[in-house]
């Protein structure tokens, strides 16, 4: 028998409210609730026509989720691809409305996230993305490094790009981007993040096997096409549900990630909202295009070195 709901936003009814989401953490999905509806204006621009996949939680338990549950209202709209690697349909939800957005806050719905592709062009990247992620342990200072270097890589192209906390560890630097074909955007996105790690050597790379990284920040190209990133304004599964904020790049050097959450509202509902940071889509310049088809795509080479690194043990080299 369904609860009978503690209130109801929006004509969806919203139910154990006071209940902690994650073990040993005291907010509750009240507040989870409170931030998505208080974001949302922001927030929907950023997920209106993109596949929709969310991490939920309860306790210690917590799953991605990428097709639309079984018994979702039918006023929520989706949209169905194939999946190459399960090899099935997947119907994923467009969330383009504050009804849909409270629907999934209500079903434990943390983290959004959504692919650089839209539903009606799925084949075609609408922004560049170079995620930045700090080895174990260390403090954000070498990643606002990073990132103001990825900065000056992209103003050299043209751009002008927004940066934003991942709401983990690390700093996303995004730019969008006219309409090009999917293998000129990796191969662009590679370009930059060579041309950043040339800028900052000591304290960047863009080695794809983490054992060969040396504490140095990945600048992760990674993020191309069909891969998701987590939406600006999402919070995250982790204690006390840090938020992916936008952030002015004057500011970097103060900015404290963890100390962003669903309860410091007045860190992302006040100034330009990420869309209005981001700006004009501008086309991508040819040399960058041409020079990143000159690099190796990162898993696959990681997945050539891999091997090459077995047969080698195996051998009994050094």
């Amino acid at each position: 028998m369904a609860s009978e709901p503690d209130e109801t936003r929006d004509g969806v009814g919203l139910t154990h409210l006071d209940q902690a989401l994650l073990a040993d953490d005291t907010v509750t999905k009240r507040q989870l609730v409170d931030h998505l509806d208080a974001v949302a204006d922001r927030m929907l621009p950023l997920l209106g026509n993109r596949p929709l996949s969310v991490v939920r939680a309860r306790g210690d338990q917590r799953f991605m989720q990428k097709n639309l549950p079984k018994g979702a209202p039918d006023w929520i709209r989706s949209v169905t691809f194939w999946s190459e690697s399960s090899q099935r349909d997947v119907h994923y939800a467009l969330a383009g409305d504050r009804a849909t957005l409270l629907w999934f806050a209500n079903q434990r719905a943390i983290e959004y996230h959504v692919p650089l592709t839209t539903a009606d062009e799925p084949g075609t990247p609408t922004h560049l993305v170079i995620d930045l992620d700090p080895p174990e342990g260390a403090d954000l200072a070498p990643v606002v490094a990073a990132a103001r270097a990825v900065r000056s890589v992209l103003q050299q192209a043209g751009f002008e790009p927004a940066v934003k906390t991942s709401g983990a560890k690390g700093l996303h630097v995004v730019t969008p981007i006219r309409p090009a074909a999917m293998e000129d955007v990796h191969a662009a996105t590679r370009a930059v993040a060579a041309r950043a790690e040339k800028l900052e050597p000591d304290t960047t790379t863009t080695a794809f096997i983490r054992a060969d990284r040396g504490g140095k920040v990945f600048l992760d190209a990674t993020r191309a096409g069909g891969a998701t990133v987590v939406a600006a304004y999402s919070p995250r599964v982790r204690p006390g549900l840090p938020v992916s904020c936008p952030v002015d790049w004057d500011d970097l050097d103060t900015v404290i990630p963890r100390e962003i959450t669903v309860r410091t509202p007045e860190r992302f509902l006040e100034g330009p909202t990420w869309t209005e940071r981001l700006g004009d889509a501008r086309p991508i310049p040819q040399d960058l295009i041409d020079e990143g088809h000159t690099i190796p795509v990162a898993r696959v080479a990681a997945m050539h070195e891999g091997k090459r690194r077995k047969r080698a043990a195996e051998r009994g080299d050094s």
